[in-house]
């Protein structure tokens, strides 16, 4: 990504920050107009931060500091006293972040990326993939069972209903266990089955939880997963930066997602390149989730015995099955 880009994305978290510290200060101000004593409380704290920053600078005794310290600290208590009192939350008065892992600056206490710095560079290289409007109408708040029926059809065990019931039982658990990778237990998911069930709605509900919880997503039709690969393969003439960016992200981010898998154009170059994505996000402990409308036989005889070996041994496959959602 180009450098002037970077420097707006860092000025939106500058901005984020001022407009934080506004409401912080505007709070502030409310309060210190409604009980004159926090102002005073306040100022006492302030001055004895700028006493004990002084002590620590001109190097007095370690007594002559905590004794400061500790009269800091008694107003803190009596502040915290006094709103309570007043009816006052004294979190009402502490900085609200909209991260609050880095502070909406961008970058952890270690110097690393924060992974909302991350996804915010990979939804700017990745504005094709539209998640940011497909997630607001496509989250689990917008789920219901009601829409599968409770009739079970021929040939199967179980209704629409609770063959859902049990997909959403394991996807809570994928969810839940998203940092952990148990040994010998496949962490990686198959949806699989005919159009218009709900494969496509599941796999943005995931994204959109697993974005609220701080990782990174890159959701991708196969189609357009496809064109990314043929980008930095074949480098042309206005091949740039984020498309080798766009191909990076594909091994990196904390979940790939892979949509419609088997409407994109497939050849042996196709093939050779969808296993080097899946073989090497196993190899790092990425996860990847895949929808598709083929079976099980179907993907390797289309997509080779390799790349179904792979799926076989480190995914779970879930079916979706029951009415087409969309004529509801």
């Amino acid at each position: 990504m180009n450098a002037e880009k970077i420097r707006d994305i860092m000025l939106e978290y500058q901005h984020r920050q001022d407009y934080n510290k506004e409401i912080l200060e505007n709070k502030i101000k409310e309060i210190h107009e409604k009980i004159p004593q926090i102002k005073l409380i306040d100022q006492n704290i302030n001055r004895l931060g700028l006493d004990i920053t002084r002590s620590i600078i001109m190097d007095k005794s370690e007594e002559e500091i905590k004794h400061l310290e500790e009269q800091q600290a008694a107003y803190i208590d009596e502040k915290t006293l006094t709103l309570l009192k007043n009816g006052i939350d004294p979190s009402y008065l502490e900085m609200d972040y909209s991260c609050n892992s880095c502070k909406d600056t961008g970058f952890l206490e270690n110097g690393e990326k924060c992974n909302c710095l991350i996804q915010r560079l990979l939804n700017d290289s990745y504005k094709m993939s539209n998640l940011g409007e497909l997630l607001k109408e496509d989250n689990f708040n917008n789920f219901s069972f009601d829409i599968y029926s409770d009739k079970i059809e021929e040939h199967m065990e179980v209704s629409p209903r609770e063959n859902m019931k049990d997909i959403m039982f394991n996807v809570d658990n994928f969810i839940y266990n998203f940092d952990e990778y148990p040994v010998n237990q496949k962490n990686n998911l198959v949806f699989w089955g005919s159009p218009g069930i709900g494969k496509t709605f599941m796999c943005s509900c995931i994204a959109e939880t697993i974005l609220n919880m701080g990782y990174t997503v890159i959701y991708q039709t196969a189609f357009n997963l496809m064109d990314i690969i043929n980008k930095y393969k074949f480098k042309t003439e206005s091949f740039s930066d984020i498309d080798e960016e766009n191909f990076n992200n594909l091994f990196e981010s904390d979940l790939l997602i892979i949509d419609d898998l088997g409407t994109e154009m497939v050849n042996s170059f196709t093939v050779s390149e969808l296993f080097n994505i899946i073989n090497s996000r196993l190899n790092s402990k990425k996860k990847t989730i895949i929808s598709t409308n083929l079976d099980m036989a179907s993907i390797g005889e289309i997509y080779s015995d390799r790349i179904l070996s792979r799926l076989v041994g480190n995914f779970r496959f879930f079916e979706f099955y029951g009415d087409d959602l969309r004529f509801r």
